[in-house]
């Protein structure tokens, strides 16, 4: 077995199956800068494993992704401009969705806001049934970025996109499989079984017929709702940075999370 380790996830191969485990459950494997530049890192990493057919993205303890981390707004990176900053999760998306592995996003517990994106750049979502889901991006003043709204409006459709984004109500597993946003939900205990199974199945297949088909598929994606303009989401989000009622909502929603 090959294993790899980053500041904040690890990666493991075995044969021709990957997992990539996001590393920080003490913070309910939130995203900060170096979350998302190691998983970027972590997909060209996989990449150079030509052998590497299934790779399966998880996180370790009670939840999958608990969004971008919050306690990155208040401690800016004087190594790194705002705008530098914002592109990181863009870039992590189209790191992971560029993979040649066929993805697996194996969700449980919290899925949230830019949580929501990295699973949605993978190839196939398996929910737990106590999997929760929800972008509160709007409340927090600022819009979903990362490539996030092209990705959800081609899994889901425009309207449930506007809805879900527009009220950041959290929804379950259950109405995220109604969706289509994941392809099954499971029992919580049944979860790795399920995701460790379908990567199996899927690493005993032709790798030039997986890996064709996933570009069509993707090229086909890109062709209904495109991530081409998500380079303008940094700008979007540098505004949204800049604008006095923008950030009065994110002081007020962290005020309220904090009570």
């Amino acid at each position: 077995m090959t294993a790899e380790t980053f500041e904040t996830l690890s990666v493991a191969i075995e044969g021709s199956v990957a997992r990539l485990t996001l590393e920080r459950p003490e913070r309910l494997n939130s995203l900060s800068r170096r979350t998302l530049a190691d998983l970027a890192e972590a997909a060209r990493f996989l990449d150079r494993h030509r052998d590497v057919r299934a790779t399966v993205v998880t996180g370790r303890g009670r939840a999958f992704c608990a969004g971008f981390d919050l306690g990155d707004f208040s401690n800016p990176d004087p190594e790194i401009t705002m705008r530098d900053g914002a592109e990181l999760g863009r870039l992590m998306a189209e790191a992971v969705t560029g993979m040649r592995s066929l993805t697996i996003a194996a969700v449980h517990g919290h899925c949230v806001g830019g949580g929501l994106v990295l699973a949605a750049a993978c190839d196939l979502r398996i929910a737990a049934d106590d999997a929760r889901f929800s972008i509160p991006e709007v409340d927090l003043g600022i819009p979903l970025a990362w490539g996030g709204i092209p990705r959800l409006v081609r899994e889901i459709g425009p309207a449930l996109t506007k809805e879900l984004v527009l009220t950041c109500r959290p929804f379950d597993a259950h109405e995220a499989k109604a969706a289509g946003f994941v392809n099954r939900v499971v029992p919580r205990t049944e979860l790795d079984g399920a995701v460790d199974d379908l990567a199996a199945s899927l690493a005993t297949k032709p790798a030039y017929a997986l890996f064709q088909t996933k570009t069509a598929v993707n090229a086909a994606a890109e062709e209904l709702a495109s991530t081409a303009q998500s380079f303008r989401d940094a700008d979007v989000l540098v505004v949204a940075l800049a604008d006095a009622e923008s950030r009065e909502a994110g002081r007020r929603y962290l005020r309220d999370r904090r009570r």
